[in-house]
């Protein structure tokens, strides 16, 4: 049986090694960030176009925000977009 490098290892210490870590981390943060405004959004019974409208924005800006995939949405304006449906955003380093 061939000996695994990453037997015993951690899924974050893998992806570390590969040095994808970052990326990954940052694409699963967008995607539950997205998930939760989504959400948040539906409790509200708030539509895409009712929250560009609140935020002064284009429907396709919201489109980006609610996208998981689409990393380039800026703090400030997840910020303003979680504050409409009623929450935060709440960042730090660990």
């Amino acid at each position: 049986m061939a000996d695994n490098k990453h037997r015993g290892s951690t899924l974050d210490s893998f992806l570390d090694s590969d040095g994808v870590l970052g990326e990954f981390q940052a694409k699963a943060i967008k995607e539950v960030i997205a998930w939760q405004l989504a959400e948040a959004m539906r409790d509200r019974k708030m539509t895409k176009t009712g929250l560009a409208a609140a935020m002064g924005t284009s429907r396709t800006q919201i489109d980006r925000v609610l996208d998981p995939e689409n990393g380039n949405v800026t703090i400030e304006t997840l910020q303003r977009a979680a504050a409409l449906v009623g929450r935060r955003v709440q960042l730090g380093l660990v």
